[in-house]
């Protein structure tokens, strides 16, 4: 019998498991000794986090990030064939959702082996749920280009597909670039163009705001350092 390869969403920041994550998601990691993560540390953390009595030690990690070497990641499954559960924990969110993830799904679809997702806090569905933007019909751009020029070159083309194709824009930044990536919409995109900008989505300190172009110019929330994730509608 096959084990399943579950993905396990991980807290948004320093929320409480049970304001986010329903009681099945422990259940299941109560049950799985393998896991595939983008940061063993991290992961070590988030697992105590769930529940403080389980044994770390005990535990298989496989690494998954941008130093992996892709040829090695489909061993990563073995155990699903010896009928043990393998898990797949992000750094923060859904796992596959703008994460390394979504390479090792692909290899266990095409091996048609069982994937479960679990339930868990989605920034991009969350902050699209609060920003009064097109519900229906969305695109998520992940990371702008982080060339000055290409990146106002894709703002620009972002922002004729909101008019053209009636289309929410969803992207995100790195903390460090928040501030000149909402500059950068600020000036050249039309003051009437609506921008949300949803920062530390789930956590205490949560802050998600929509406001015209124009009206951001007055005054834009201090983002830096800080986990965001931004919109764009007309």
């Amino acid at each position: 019998m096959q084990g399943t390869l579950f993905l396990i969403p991980v807290t948004l920041g320093e929320t409480s498991i049970e304001q986010v994550l329903p009681s099945y998601n422990k259940e299941v990691i109560l049950q799985t000794k393998y896991f595939i993560v983008e940061n063993i540390r991290s992961a070590r953390r988030f697992l105590k986090k769930v529940e403080q009595s389980i044994n770390i030690d005990e535990l298989t990690f496989f690494e998954l990030n941008k130093h992996t070497n892709l040829n090695q990641i489909e061993s990563y499954l073995h155990p699903l064939e010896k009928g043990f559960h393998v898990g797949i924990i992000s750094e923060a969110g859904c796992p596959a959702i703008a994460d390394p993830g979504s390479d090792i799904v692909a290899i266990a679809q095409r091996k048609n082996y069982k994937v479960v997702p679990l339930i868990g806090p989605s920034s991009i569905l969350l902050s699209l749920m609060a920003s009064g933007f097109n519900g229906q019909g969305f695109a998520f751009q992940g990371y702008l280009p982080v060339d000055g020029a290409e990146r106002v070159k894709k703002i620009k083309k972002l922002e004729q597909l909101i008019q053209y194709e009636n289309q929410t824009q969803i992207f995100i930044e790195t903390p460090f670039r928040n501030q000149k990536l909402v500059e950068d919409i600020i000036k050249h995109c039309a003051p009437s163009t609506k921008l949300c900008i949803a920062m530390n989505i789930t956590c205490e300190d949560e802050y998600i705001k929509t406001r015209s172009v124009k009206e951001w110019k007055k005054q834009l929330p201090n983002m830096s350092k800080q986990q965001c994730i931004f919109l764009l509608y007309k």
